[in-house]
């Protein structure tokens, strides 16, 4: 009777995996266009405020005071934070936009919410790692310290933006209102996430503060395998991974309490 039951969840799971699989073509299709035009974004926008950002320092002649390379800084940065803010902003449409598909015996609401934070994840992962790789070729930017370093961080903090991504789905689908100032919040909270700032520049007294946020310990992990030893990091991959957890559940648990009123009976 064991081995039957054992049999029966593997082939559950294959069944939810391939669902998720159509839901996730479905979202390339309807997000991009099937030219996939549209994904040149995800390498564009990340330029053009390291374009902004290198001509301000120029500007400011910070290059004068400081030897950090700057378009290294800040694409070290900034798509990760942009990763976890898409994702929580792209989940609370999956509903809505897979309503019709909840009919359909297989489909249900956590498949739809993670085809779309799948696809979020995936293209900033490509993204980064496409621009990481020109803008190494063309001598911009040197090789990182430590790849496996950057990689778990980059892991963990897409854990970071799914246990984010259910829980602001599931308070975006009780109360409607949020749904529609989060993209403004989470905007304003990039500045937060230790996108544009290393944990040492801070006046110490308020180190202990900035550490609670989850994201600064992603952000400082993944600039610690970028840059080594040439920069000091306060990064704690094990508070992290415990944010990580406390999300996840959560967000599985408010999920699953409000998939009940949703998915057909």
């Amino acid at each position: 009777m064991k081995a039957l039951h054992q049999t029966s969840f593997v082939e559950s799971l294959m069944i939810q995996v391939r669902v998720v699989g159509a839901l996730l073509m479905r979202e390339i299709i309807t997000r991009y266009g099937r030219n996939n035009i549209g994904f040149l974004w995800l390498f564009v926008e990340p330029l053009l405020l390291t374009l902004v950002i290198v001509l301000l320092w120029k500007f400011l002649r910070a290059d004068r005071v400081s030897s950090l390379n700057i378009i290294a800084f800040v694409i070290t940065g900034y798509p990760m934070a942009m990763m976890w803010r898409n994702v929580s902003n792209r989940a609370i449409g999956a509903i809505a936009a897979n309503a019709s598909l909840l009919y359909h015996r297989n489909v249900r609401v956590l498949d739809t919410i993670f085809a779309r934070m799948l696809l979020e994840i995936a293209g900033a992962t490509i993204a980064q790692i496409v621009i990481l790789a020109v803008l190494i070729a063309i001598r911009w930017i040197d090789f990182p310290q430590d790849v496996f370093y950057m990689l778990l961080a980059w892991l963990l903090m897409a854990m970071f933006a799914v246990g984010l991504g259910l829980v602001i789905c599931s308070i975006a689908f009780k109360f409607e209102a949020f749904g529609k100032i989060w993209g403004t919040l989470s905007f304003v909270m990039l500045p937060l996430s230790g996108a544009f700032f290393f944990v040492h520049t801070l006046p110490a007294q308020i180190h202990q503060y900035v550490l609670w946020i989850p994201m600064v310990h992603g952000t400082e992990m993944f600039r610690s395998g970028y840059f080594g030893s040439s920069v000091a990091t306060y990064e704690n991959p094990w508070y992290l991974l415990l944010c990580n957890l406390i999300l996840l559940l959560l967000g599985l648990a408010m999920v699953s309490k409000f998939s009940k009123g949703v998915e057909p009976q």
